[in-house]
């Protein structure tokens, strides 16, 4: 599948989704993310978000508490991180937090210039509903 925002090839989040699930595809340039399947649309896009609403904590044993990780796509940090039973938490990672790491600060910042401006408004990116 080719992304939306930046024409680039989306990868399948793993798993198969069972009936009435939907399918996650990623893309691992600008992180657009697009959902296909499930009880109300076929297609739906998630509109862009500012780099302090689009990440969660991620927390996982072996990651160090003093450090505030973003939870990025895959089971990575957006540093790269991977560890076993990663997931995100239920906080926003923040940017400006003195704890927040460095690179995923870094990451973050090249990730949000990925996305075209033409691509940041609210009704920029098309879902496309189930016809009933």
């Amino acid at each position: 599948m080719e992304c939306d925002v930046c024409g680039r090839a989306m990868w399948r989040r793993p798993g198969l989704p069972t009936e009435g699930e939907e399918e996650i595809w990623s893309c691992s340039w600008c992180h657009a993310a697009t959902h296909v399947g499930g009880e109300w649309f076929e297609v739906s896009r998630p509109p862009y978000l500012p780099v302090e609403m689009r990440w969660e904590i991620a927390v996982a044993d072996g990651l160090s508490a003093d450090v505030a990780h973003a939870f990025g796509v895959f089971d990575r940090t957006l540093c790269g991180i991977q560890v076993a039973g990663m997931s995100p938490s239920d906080h926003w990672w923040l940017p400006e937090r003195e704890s927040a790491c460095g690179a995923c600060q870094e990451a973050a910042g090249v990730i949000d210039d990925r996305w075209p401006q033409e691509m940041r408004g609210e009704d920029a990116r098309v879902s496309v509903a189930r016809r009933l």
